[in-house]
Parts: C-alpha cells; structure tokens; sequence
C-alpha cells in the first residue's frame, strides 16, 4: 500500500473517507453499529455517490481544472444535503402512510438526477441511458400505442415514489451492496494483500507441472482458485494473465490461443462458488432464496464451465503439437512447506464455507472468515508489524473503493425496477416476450440470450443482470420457467457476454497482456467457450443440471454433462486423441447437445455418436500408421 505520506492532499482525503466507509459498513455487519435498514442504504448511497464524483472528475480530460472540480464539489454537496434531509425524513414519511412534503420532491430529485450521472461516469453512457428511458416512460406512457399505453403519472409522484420508498433507489439492489457485496470486496482486497493470490499460483502450478498443456491447465486451475473470491472476468484477467499468458506463451501457444484461454477461464470466475461475483448476492434477494442455494444450484454449472476449458486447452495443445514439459518452479520451497505457508488462506475458505452451509449469512461468514485469517497470519508471522496493517488498512480502502461503482449500478437499476412496479410496464414486457416468441419458450430462451448478451456486451455483469432480472426474468417465469432457472438463465449469459465479441471485455485485457490482436482473441473465447452458450438452455430443461432433481438424476446430469462439454470441445477443436474432419466435428457437436440435455434416451444415443467416433478415429489413426 503506498504510505499516506507519499500521496497527494487530495488523495489522502479519499484514501480516509474510503477507508472510514469500508470500516462503517464493517461495523455494521458485524453488529457493533445498528440502524434501520433505510438508513444504512441513505448513507450507504451517498457515501459511494461522494467517493465515486471524486474518484471519477466530470472533465476526464483536465480533472484538476477549477471548472471541474467545481462542477464534482456541487455534486458532492448537493448529494450530501439531499441524503441528510431524506435522513431526517424517512421516518416522518413512512409514520404518515407516505406524505410528502415540496421539499422532499426536491430532494428526491436531485438523488434521481446524481444517481444517472454516478451511473454515467462509473458505468458508462449505456447503463445511463436505459435508466433515464425507463424513468421518462410513466410521463410518455399515455401517448403510446398498444400494449406500452398506460395511466401515466406526474413528476413528483415518480420522483418521490423512487427516493422515499424501498421500492426505489433505496431497494434491494443497494442494500445487498450495502451488506454482502462490500464485504466480500474487502474480504477479496485482503486476500490478495496478504499474498493469496501467490499461494494459488504456486499450488496451481505445482498440480499441473509435467501435464500436456501444463501453462495453460495451471492458467484455468488459478483462474478458478482466483475468481471463487473475485467474481470479476476483467479483474481475474488482470490479476492471473500477468502470470499466465507468458507462460502459455513459452509453452507454444500464439499469443491469441493463450489470451482466449486466459479469458475464458477467468470468466467462469462469475459462476464458481463461493463468491460468484456481485451479481449473485443480489439475484438470492430478488428471488428470496437463501445464498447457500444459489452456491448449490452454481457448483454444477461451474464444474461443467471449467470442465470444459480443461478439455479445451488439452485438445488444443494436441492439436498444436504442445508436448508435455517439466517447467522448473522458482520458488525453492517444498510443496508442503507452500501449503503450510498458505494455511491462513485455507482456514478463512473452510471457515467461510463452514459458516455458511450451517445457515450463518455470508457477510457475517466473511466477517469471521476475514478476522481468522488475519489471527492465522499473526501466529504464522510471530506477531503484528506496521507493514501488517498497512495491508489491513489498505484491504479495508481498496475493498470500498471497489463497491462504488456497483452502488451506482445498484442504484441506477433501482429506478427501473421502481418504475416497472408504478407503472406496471414490467407486466407488459412479459406480454411483449410472449407474444415475440409466439408462446414458444425456446424462441423466449433465445431471444432472452441475445438480450443478455447485447447488454453484458456494454455493461458489467452485476448491472446487465440487474436489467434482465427486473425486465426479461419475469417473463420467463410466466412461461413457467423456476424462477431460480430463470434469473440464473439471465445471470449465466451476462457473465460469459464478457468474452462475446464484438464487445468482450475479459478477452480485450488478455489480448493487450498477450500482445495480440484483440478481436482475434475475442473470436478464439468465444470458439473456446462454445459449450457455455448452450449449458444455460440445458438448464432450463434439466433440473440435474442444477442439482434440483433426484440424486439419481443429479449424478446423471453430472455425468453426461462433463462427457457433453467435453464432446462439443472435440468439435471446437477437432481433436480427439488425432485429428477428425468436418463430419467428425459434427457428429461430435450432436453427440455434446445431446448428453447435455438430460434424459436416458438422448444421454444414450449421445454416448453411442461419441464412442463411435472415437473408434472410427482410432481406426483411421491405425490405417494411416499401417500405411
């Protein structure tokens, strides 16, 4: 952490306030500070309003103009004044059945007004543009045709409605940033402070030295180790290709093959258990299932993504020639001194985990698990030194530092689900879907992907599934899709649309680590992350898949799900054990949907297309031998 005294004044000042709203939220959780629960997410609001118009100045070009900072204090100002008087209010306003008063409107919009302004500038344009669509449809509502006309209603009855409600701004969005999200950033912050993320390099690499495509199987084991704390694509890139890509590299990979991989490993990130990225905390409040459950229903899906990008990878290193090598580790220790030495890590994920399969909520499960890795590394270090909490403090700054821009799109999407609800326009997206599909639900699931993927493409996977939670999930559930399936139909598109091009984010930072092109390594993820795109329809069609059937059927959806990834990885690549043609990558792409999809008759005939074209390869590979 770089010393306070070597910072700028101004950078002091936000390295304190963020640290005092990460330590005020940790109090919170932990008990020792109580409150309502609107007055955590008022002051959650505009403390995470504050620090994101002072990180992010409205002239990006010249930040320390007098015009600028001038414009960024009158926001902080402004947001600071409106949440004070909103404070002192909301009492008053829920007591009396909901009356306000001319001050309160004006109040409520100014919060409106910060809210997509914080969502521009930390998000960006798009995300601030769907929500001020949204916030302008109750006014235009009686002037449209069809099935969009509705009663419509006044300025102040939205404005206040939003801002003086739980229904609004201050809804579950934020309040799950308020509570789970910011401390699971901390609990990731302190992680990688403390040196986690060189204890998951080392085991990593130490498991898979000596295997085929060693490099880039310790890149997808790392990637997965890294992203059950992260659950951000573009950050596990950033924090494992550093290491990764080079060594792919070195290994005989191109510089695009070793970038895809990076990408597509970091992605299924978002999925793995037990920090499945923010999106997750806040799809177990929408659908009001507890998070131990949505641990559950992802643990398969997760298995089957990275699954697949171990076959990926070892395929492609047979089809490249890629033999297996015996890299030398640079760290002198043993294998058992390196476990030893990352105990304390070990210890906070067993605890964490512990926790909350016992029924303990997750922040509170972080909370412990964060306080015992912290007393773990004393008693491995032999006491407390000034550096010790530096990266305590320093994990503390970082974590709330990262909720921010979460907040805004909390937020942000706060007001398009409050508008849905007044108005009822969400009811008339779901008649919209229906009637689109025809009332067909694989055309709905389609068209629901290509909405997901459009949105993840412009926006982080928190404020994409945020969206389609509140627009396109309910009207899956309409159609009678469960409606866990349903909001992790959407939440699944959302993640992997980071390595869907022509906007993939993860694949752009592992393009510029790997030095290649970036649309290049955008299409090779996608190629590479084929099997993904169709495991979420499976889902709505299997409940094994989700670990939501019997056991028999549970082991069977494992089963015949590891053999479907891996069969449509054969077709990806066009490998198995020796190369295969066109019409062998067909049989094997038919072979992968069909024992992805559960039931006896199609697992069975899919295991017959496989372990028939595993035999006429070998047959061809032992004619050409003999020749």
């Amino acid at each position: 952490m770089t010393a306070l005294r070597e910072m700028t004044i101004p950078a002091r000042v936000l390295a304190v306030v963020a640290f005092g709203f990460g330590a005020y939220h940790l109090l919170i959780v932990s008990g020792l500070v109580s409150m309502s629960t609107m007055e955590m997410r008022l002051t959650h609001l505009m403390l995470a309003l504050t620090l994101l118009f002072a990180r992010r100045p409205a002239m990006t070009t010249a930040p320390r103009s007098p015009a600028s900072m001038g414009i960024d204090g009158v926001l902080i100002l402004s947001g600071i004044i409106a949440s004070v008087w909103l404070l002192s209010r909301w009492k008053a306003i829920a007591m009396s059945g909901g009356m306000t008063t001319a001050q309160d409107f004006w109040a409520g919009l100014v919060i409106v007004a910060l809210v997509i302004e914080a969502a521009r500038r930390g998000i960006g344009s798009i995300l601030a543009g769907i929500t001020a669509v949204f916030l302008v449809y109750p006014f235009l509502s009686p002037y449209l045709p069809g099935v969009l006309n509705g009663r419509g209603y006044g300025l102040e009855r939205v404005v206040t409605f939003l801002t003086t409600d739980t229904q609004g701004i201050y809804g579950i969005p934020v309040g799950v940033a308020a509570t789970y999200i910011i401390t699971f950033t901390i609990f990731g912050a302190l992680l990688s402070r403390l040196g986690a993320g060189e204890f998951f390099f080392e085991i990593s690499f130490r498991l898979t030295r000596g295997m085929r495509a060693a490099s880039a199987k310790s890149a997808v084991l790392f990637s997965a180790l890294i992203g059950m704390v992260s659950g951000s694509a573009a950050g596990n890139v950033a924090v494992t290709g550093t290491l990764t890509i080079p060594l792919m590299k070195r290994e005989g990979y191109a510089p695009h093959q070793a970038a895809a991989v990076e990408a597509v490993a970091s992605t299924g990130g978002q999925i793995m258990p037990p920090v499945m990225g923010a999106a997750a905390f806040i799809m177990a409040e929408v659908v009001g299932v507890s998070y131990t459950e949505i641990m559950k229903t992802g643990l398969l899906p997760a298995l089957l993504f990275f699954g697949m990008a171990f076959a990926v990878v070892h395929l492609r290193a047979q089809r490249s020639g890629i033999a297996p090598v015996t890299t030398p580790t640079t760290d002198p220790r043993s294998s058992v001194r390196v476990l030893w030495d990352g105990m304390p890590f070990v210890i906070a994920f067993a605890l964490l985990l512990g926790m909350m399969l016992v029924g303990y909520s997750p922040f509170k499960a972080s909370l412990w698990a964060m306080g015992a890795m912290i007393a773990c590394t004393v008693i491995w270090k032999r006491g407390i030194d000034m550096d010790l909490l530096r990266r305590i403090s320093g994990a503390v700054t970082e974590g709330a530092q990262g909720v921010v821009t979460i907040s805004a799109a909390c937020a942000a999407a706060g007001i398009i689900a409050g508008v849905l609800g007044l108005s009822g326009l969400g009811s008339k997206i779901a008649v919209l879907i229906d009637m689109s599909s025809g009332g067909s639900l694989v055309i709905a699931l389609i068209l629901t992907m290509l909405v997901s993927i459009i949105l993840g493409m412009g926006l982080p996977t928190t404020a994409a599934y945020l969206i389609l939670a509140t627009v396109v999930a309910p009207a899956l559930v309409k159609m009678e899709v469960p409606v866990l399936t349903a909001h992790f139909f959407v939440f699944y598109f959302g993640c992997i649309s980071t390595i869907t091009p022509p906007v993939a984010l993860a694949a752009y930072v592992a393009g510029g680590i790997a030095k290649a092109d970036i649309n290049k390594c955008g299409w090779t993820a996608a190629a590479y992350a084929a099997p993904s795109f169709l495991l979420p329809f499976a889902l709505c069609f299997g409940p094994g898949l989700m670990l939501q059937g019997s056991w028999i059927e549970n082991i069977e959806a494992a089963g015949t799900g590891m053999l479907g990834v891996f069969a449509i990885a054969v077709a990806v690549i066009g490998v198995l054990r020796h190369r295969i043609n066109a019409m062998g990558r067909f049989t094997a792409a038919i072979a992968g949907v069909l024992l992805l999809f559960q039931g006896l008759l199609s697992a069975a005939l899919g295991l017959a297309l496989l372990g028939g074209l595993y035999a006429a390869a070998e047959l061809r590979a032992g004619k050409n031998q003999a020749n």
